[in-house]
């Protein structure tokens, strides 16, 4: 069997922990944040995990993660 390749962008955006859960970072926390509430900005910090939905799609994109 050939080995698969993983889609780059997806191992840039997603991380995985130990136990098994995807990582990602918040949207909207690029550019253009003087226009957002501090509030907002300080809850876009916080890391966030992926939804079971999204998890399946992505585990497809990391195959070794």
């Amino acid at each position: 069997m050939p080995k698969l390749k993983t889609n780059r962008s997806a191992a840039k955006r997603f991380r995985m922990t130990k136990t098994g859960k995807i990582k990602k970072r918040k949207a909207g926390r690029g550019h253009i944040l003087g226009k957002k509430t501090r509030k907002r900005k300080r809850h876009l910090r916080k890391s966030n995990y992926l939804s079971s939905v999204e998890e399946k799609r992505i585990r497809g994109l990391l195959p070794y993660g």
